[in-house]
């Protein structure tokens, strides 16, 4: 059963024999570098970087679930490029204008 199982997936239009695996297999070097980012601190993240990110993560979720055959490894690495994205996003965003500065109080 198990070596049908490797057959299938070796023999998938979408397996390790094609460019269709391997492409978004390398792809998940950005969403693991992302992830690495988690620990910089949120002034050193950038805005386009991580919009980009995001974005692309979202278009190519969407685009591997509509292509003909489906290509769930695409799906996955998307799906985690946008996740890490969005919430690099969210540190950015919190950081900026969650905590600018003191509030100034009015002297009485």
């Amino acid at each position: 059963m198990a070596t049908s199982k490797l057959q299938a997936l070796w023999n998938h239009p979408a397996g390790p024999k094609t460019i269709h695996f391997w492409a978004p297999t390398f792809k998940w070097g950005i969403s693991i570098a992302n992830i690495a980012d988690f620990q910089k601190p949120p002034e050193t993240l950038s805005y386009p970087q991580q919009i980009v990110i995001t974005g692309t993560g979202l278009v190519w979720s969407r685009y591997s679930t509509v292509i003909t055959p489906k290509n769930w490894n695409l799906f996955s690495v998307s799906l985690g490029m946008a996740v890490t994205g969005i919430y690099q996003l969210a540190r950015k965003i919190k950081h900026d204008y969650a905590f600018e500065a003191d509030p100034i109080v009015a002297k009485k």
